[in-house]
């Protein structure tokens, strides 16, 4: 495999010719570079004018490797042809150097460039490229890569420091400016002639700040905060200030990746600090963190997620239910949002809104939450890509462990950790109840690994004394409601009145729908017409859960065990048309209860505005049928089955109908454990069959 490097646009607020005076100091031999054993001139030539000097040298690297890999090579030493062409007209030098040693297995191309800075003649950049290639290496092909990227990286890292050295000694010296060189030929002759240079244009080039949108208010920012670099391209500066110390191979990896966007993606260029989440996220494995960058563009451009900030507005039952916001920021600088999850109704937002609304909602904070980390940046002279995240868990109970809401949550943690990776520098969870490891048992999977390294979790009070929230949020700043003295202006939430919940049609009728599909199922029983759910269990002892509100009318819920498989619901043939749109049935006519079928747990009453959750553990493989009967005075009649004098009165009478929402999931008896569907401490009014094999609650 190819490895590859490209350096950032190195800026030295040198002239040209100054940098030139140092770069020569460095040969034959340079002591500050050990490994730089010697170079020889091997040929030299020169242009009439004088105006281009071409240089070849053959120099002597000494390789910090295991004696015994250099016994098996063979070599002491490793040979490199180096080209320089120095063009004092254009104020150039170009450096090609390829490996003379091992030509035959290993491929070793670099390119190095000085050039003026196109904004500021009196500026001098650099760049650097460079390519491996180990076709074969006495079988170390691994090994020999291994360290020749480790030395290359740490000669990157000494050339800008060897330029400066020279820099210094030039200037001990009393040499502090060069004349440019020109020429003029007359009658033959070489004449030269020293021109002085203007008095410095420097300004002010903000190519990377302005196009990443940190642009500088305060004009009193220095020279070195603002410095560009020519053709779009990053600047060494830039890095170090707006996206901290990375590595040369990081640097090169961000390089590369970034050019690769430019090139090839048609839409929005993400920000710098983006692109560098995405590869921190994948330990800068170039390859990986463009898939994984790729998969979120065309996410972020299909559902227009680069003008959400702009373009959705926050329903009013968010801004009064939804318990979270942006408060200050933590020691780092980070921006700090505040969660009081304890003390939201999430199964009421998810009813009332939606998880459609509720991603959005999550995602507009992720949105904000970049933004607010360019300008802390700003503020803080320093590089802030992440934010800090305080979970207040006071609240919370088994309301919030409801299957159908941690679900949705599960789902939009997929998406945010697809999409904004690296973005949470710490998650202060604090007031942690008993019920917590439940939930904590349920989403911790889904979460990525390094993600969860930043999680801290105090439990009661902790969270007051050394070690907790004062080590990361100054005093002055911590919110009331956690015995601080800042007045938090985030909402308390509360429960979202049942009126407001919206039905299963009205969810799934939402356009530019971010989730595929709905956790929630809507079902209309009919007088004589039940609803029949089939599930098929080939292992025993699999849990049955269930979670639904009856939104209409009053139903019956059952459930049934079949050893045969129910047949597929024949089409009537003779009829009236408009009988398709009445419930198949799944038991059969013929079947008998007892012999054919059986019932496994007593039946349930639910009144109009129920809500029902439950589990039931299996005993059998086989087929169970839930199913949700019209009750009326007559539900005690001897059969459950529909006749077709009932089906054609549901048909015309519109108060002979019911409506639920419901949602249902089976589980693996491993995974039940432990889960929000096995807590004891329910009420049950459902299960009166087996405490240990079911549980079960009703809301009113």
């Amino acid at each position: 495999m190819v490895q590859e490097y490209q350096s950032p646009v190195r800026v030295y607020k040198h002239p040209f010719e100054l940098i030139m005076a140092a770069y020569v100091r460095r040969f034959p031999k340079c002591p500050l570079i050990p490994m730089f054993v010697d170079s020889e001139i091997i040929s030299e030539s020169q242009s009439d004018d004088g105006c281009v000097l071409v240089t070849e040298r053959r120099c002597t690297i000494d390789i910090e490797a295991p004696r015994l890999l250099k016994r098996i090579a063979g070599v002491d030493y490793l040979y490199f042809i180096q080209k320089n062409s120095l063009n004092r007209r254009d104020r150039t030098l170009h450096i090609e150097v390829h490996n003379e040693t091992f030509s035959n297995r290993v491929i070793v191309r670099e390119r190095c460039s000085y050039t003026v800075h196109p904004d500021n003649e009196s500026w001098t950049c650099f760049e650097q490229s460079a390519s491996l290639d180990i076709k074969s290496f006495f079988g170390f092909e691994s090994t020999a890569e291994k360290i020749a990227m480790k030395q290359y990286a740490s000669s990157i890292k000494k050339g800008k420091e060897i330029i400066e050295y020279y820099l210094r000694e030039l200037e001990k010296e009393g040499v502090t400016y060069i004349p440019r060189w020109t020429s003029t030929v007359d009658s033959g002759t070489v004449t030269w002639r020293h021109q002085l240079p203007p008095p410095s244009a420097a300004r002010a080039i903000p190519v990377n700040s302005a196009k990443d949108g940190l642009h500088c208010k305060d004009s009193s920012c220095s020279a070195e905060l603002v410095t560009g670099s020519p053709d779009d391209k990053l600047d060494a500066d830039y890095i170090r200030r707006y996206l901290g110390d990375l590595t040369p191979l990081q640097e090169s990896c961000l390089i590369r990746l970034r050019q690769w966007l430019q090139e090839t993606h048609k839409g929005k260029i993400p920000k710098d600090q983006h692109v560098l989440r995405f590869l921190r996220a994948r330990d800068f494995n170039l390859d990986k963190a463009r898939e994984f960058l790729c998969q979120s563009l065309t996410w972020r451009r299909q559902h227009q997620v680069d003008f959400l900030l702009d373009t959705w507005k926050r329903p009013q039952l968010l801004q009064d239910y939804y318990s979270g916001g942006w408060h200050h920021h933590d020691k780092d600088g980070r921006p700090l949002y505040i969660l009081r999850l304890g003390q939201m109704d999430t199964k009421g937002l998810v009813r009332a809104l939606g998880e459609e609304a509720l991603l959005r909602q999550v995602l507009s904070i992720n949105e904000e939450g970049l933004r607010r980390c360019e300008e802390n940046t700003r503020v803080f002279g320093q590089p802030i890509s992440s934010w800090t995240c305080l979970v207040d868990l006071d609240g919370l109970n088994m309301r919030h462990l409801w299957r159908p809401g941690i679900k949705a949550l599960l789902r939009i943690i997929e998406i945010v950790e697809a999409n904004y990776p690296e973005t949470l520098g710490r998650l202060l969870i604090l007031r942690a109840p008993r019920v917590f490891p439940v939930l904590w048992t349920l989403v911790s999977p889904f979460i990525d690994e390094n993600t969860r390294k930043k999680f801290l979790v105090y439990a009661g009070n902790d969270y007051q004394g050394p070690g907790g929230l004062v080590d990361y949020i100054d005093k002055e700043i911590i919110p009331d409601f956690l015995q601080g003295d800042c007045m938090c202006d985030i909402p308390e939430g509360g429960m979202v009145p049942k009126f407001l919940y919206r039905t299963a049609e009205e969810l799934e009728s939402e356009e530019n729908r971010l989730l595929t599909d709905s956790i929630y199922k809507s079902a209309s029983i009919y007088k004589g017409a039940p609803y029949e759910l089939l599930i098929e269990i080939t292992e025993a002892s699999s849990v049955i859960t269930w979670d639904f509100d009856v939104s209409k009318g009053d139903v019956v819920f059952n459930i049934y065990h079949s050893r045969r498989a129910p047949q597929p619901p024949r089409k009537e043939t003779h009829g009236i048309a408009s009988l398709g749109a009445v419930n198949p049935q799944l038991i059969d006519k013929s079947w008998v209860l007892g012999q054919d079928y059986s019932m496994v747990e007593k039946a349930l009453m639910c009144q109009e505005g129920e809500s029902v959750q439950g589990s039931h553990i299996t005993r059998w493989p086989g087929f169970y049928i839930l199913q949700w009967r019209f009750l009326s005075s007559a539900a005690c009649a001897a059969s459950s089955m529909p006749r077709v004098d009932d089906v054609l009165a549901s048909l015309q009478v519109s108060s002979h109908k019911c409506k639920i929402m419901y949602y249902t999931e089976v589980l693996a008896s491993c995974d039940f454990r432990g889960s929000m569907t096995s807590l004891e401490s329910c009420h049950s009014g459902f299960s009166q069959l087996s405490g240990t094999t079911t549980s079960s609650t009703i809301s009113r």
